[in-house]
């Protein structure tokens, strides 16, 4: 039977279980690392996904969309009570005949009753550090600290989203990065947007002066960079400085002619037509919004849509 204080967080992300595992063991506590080794058929969540269940029952992360998740909370605290690896398979070929996955298939999993501290504390660090991780794992045995398994998976940083505009289009569209789990990086000329926005908790906010100073952009391969602008001189300089630095998904927001012209600034100013190319413009699944709530949902639909894979399985 679980703890009346058990609770699951739901953790997206492989970098805020491993926080949340490197937090509890450092702390003293004992805690089982859990990870999908092996998917058949359909599932809400991809192979290589993390969690990790703590001795009180609560768990951060999911590997169902909580048709089984409970189970595995039981599972990991008899893995934690035995001190035993214990692998786990639900669907197909289970002796859990009594628990379904409604999306049919079957998934397996491995919970490692004692992780090692410090090959988790490195993937963490890693990730946040904004490089990837690999961890490895055997069916039998769990985690294998520092080494090389049958199992292994690379783990790509958070996504980061650097996001410049001013007005409500900025507003609603940081306050749903905010909830996308971005790690997010906002720059207005507005100082009352940023002050707005300073409530969602970014990992960086940059007032901006002059359309001609550049910023302090943390732009990578695994950040987007979206402009929200009415008053597009304030584009150029960001534009011309991130296109090099290859994220992601680069674009802006406006009209098609908008966007031609844009363009044609940047390649006045010198930048290939290679990295003008990569500019998106207009940004948006769906043309010609008038709210800015519809319009936030159109942009980062389209970033998600680029978004490269967080996890993947190595051969």
């Amino acid at each position: 039977m679980l703890p009346a204080d058990a609770t699951i967080t739901y953790a997206e992300h492989a970098l805020d279980v491993l926080d949340a595992a490197v937090a509890l063991i450092g702390g003293g506590q004992a805690c089982a690392l859990v990870v999908s080794l092996a998917i058949e058929g359909g599932a809400a969540r991809e192979v290589g996904s993390l969690a990790v269940v703590a001795q009180n029952g609560a768990m951060t992360g999911y590997l169902s969309n909580g048709c089984i998740d409970r189970d595995i909370v039981h599972q990991g605290l008899a893995a934690l009570a035995s001190g035993q690896v214990r692998p786990v398979r639900y669907g197909a070929g289970s002796p859990f005949m009594d628990l379904k996955l409604p999306c049919g298939g079957a998934l397996s999993l491995v919970i490692d009753p004692a992780p090692d501290l410090g090959t988790l504390r490195a993937a963490r660090d890693a990730l946040r550090a904004r490089t990837s991780a690999v961890l490895s794992f055997c069916p039998d045995t769990g985690l294998i600290a520092g080494g090389a398994g049958p199992v292994r998976f690379r783990y790509a940083p958070k996504p980061a989203l650097v996001l410049a505009g001013r007005g409500a289009i900025l507003r609603a569209t940081a306050d749903l990065a905010a909830r996308l789990d971005f790690d997010l990086h906002i720059a207005s000329p507005d100082a009352a947007d940023l002050e707005t926005c300073a409530a969602l908790g970014p990992t960086s906010l940059q007032r901006m002066t002059s359309p001609d100073l550049p910023l302090n952009l943390p732009v990578d391969a695994h950040c987007a960079v979206l402009l929200l602008f009415h008053d597009h001189e304030w584009e150029q300089t960001i534009l011309h400085r991130a296109a090099p630095m290859r994220p992601f998904f680069i674009g802006a927001m406006g009209s098609k002619k908008t966007h031609a012209i844009r363009l044609q600034n940047l390649r006045d100013r010198g930048l290939s037509d290679a990295l003008c190319d990569t500019i998106r413009g207009p940004v948006g699944l769906v043309a010609s919004l008038r709210h800015a709530p519809a319009i936030a949902v159109s942009a980062l639909a389209e970033v998600i849509a680029h978004v490269p894979p967080l996890q993947m399985r190595l051969a």
